[in-house]
């Protein structure tokens, strides 16, 4: 698939600064490649500004993010016809990924139109299960099709759990081990796992030959920490990814706060401990610094 061991920065981890400085920093701290965030700005959905950066900072685009705010200006509140619109963006820009989230269980069509007009009453009208999102979820059958036809992975990301009362609680539907085994792509988003009290390894051994995209970030109670600072044994997930031969790219994915963002010498300080990390227990293929 010639994206073997490629370690990318995910624009999320960054969102705070602009476009052409998450590339900046990436490249010079020796990343691979870049998911893009799809979100608010304009240049996150712009194909010739991401191709034209993407180009001046020579570090490729691997995979795009649905956008999950629910204002995008210009684009659908739904996630169906955002997942549409995120999928020709990466056809466009010939990005083999897109990741997307799964559905909401509170979620109605109106949501845009309440933002607008906050004062007003809101009443849901209608469940999430009768979304065409959720319905394409639903059929593998429907979502190999739609990559069939398109030429992209739609690699589905497990999701968080809260607890209530010591009880595990999803906000979002399709969000069990079972259920996830049921899409042809997943993206495995191990910061995620961790709240559902689980380890990487145990979930990889169930899913792995399914999984296309990985979402790197640790847990310690909080979601996002760098890979090096939590308690998920990540290094050991790492290795068993280049043992077992993944082929897909492993994407940082962690937030301002822990690179500490407001401080750029320690942001980058950060950025190449993540990386330094990454590239020691994961080897599959050589990244970037064997290709140099």
């Amino acid at each position: 698939m010639g994206q073997i061991g490629l370690i990318a920065l995910s624009t999320g981890s960054l969102y705070t600064y602009g476009l052409s400085r998450i590339f900046a920093l990436a490249a010079e701290t020796g990343f691979d490649g870049i998911e893009v965030m799809v979100e608010a700005p304009q240049d996150t959905r712009d194909a010739a500004y991401l191709r034209r950066t993407a180009t001046e900072h020579g570090l490729p685009i691997v995979a795009l993010h649905s956008p999950f705010i629910f204002e995008v200006p210009g684009w659908p509140a739904d996630q169906m016809n955002r997942l549409e619109r995120t999928i020709a963006l990466a056809q466009a820009l010939e990005v083999r990924v897109v990741v997307t989230h799964l559905p909401y269980r509170v979620y109605a069509l109106l949501c845009q139109w309440h933002s607008a007009h906050p004062r007003r009453a809101f009443i849901p009208v209608f469940w999430p299960r009768r979304e065409p999102y959720y319905q394409l979820l639903r059929s593998a059958e429907r979502l190999a099709e739609m990559e069939a036809a398109t030429g992209v992975v739609i690699a589905v990301e497990n999701m968080p759990v809260r607890r209530f009362l010591g009880l595990p609680i999803s906000m979002y539907w399709l969000n069990r081990l079972d259920e996830l085994a049921r899409f042809p792509h997943l993206t495995l988003d191990t910061t995620h796992i961790g709240t559902w009290q689980l380890s990487p390894l145990d979930v990889w051994r169930v899913l792995g030959r399914r999984v296309a995209h990985v979402h790197l970030s640790n847990y310690d109670g909080r979601e996002h920490r760098l890979p090096p600072d939590g308690d998920l044994p990540l290094g050991e997930f790492l290795q068993r990814l280049d043992q077992d031969g993944y082929a897909g790219v492993v994407s940082v994915e962690c937030g301002p706060e822990p690179f500490e963002a407001e401080d750029p010498a320690a942001c980058r300080a950060n950025l190449e401990r993540t990386l330094s990390f990454c590239r020691t227990h994961y080897r599959a293929g050589g990244g970037a610094q064997a290709r140099r």
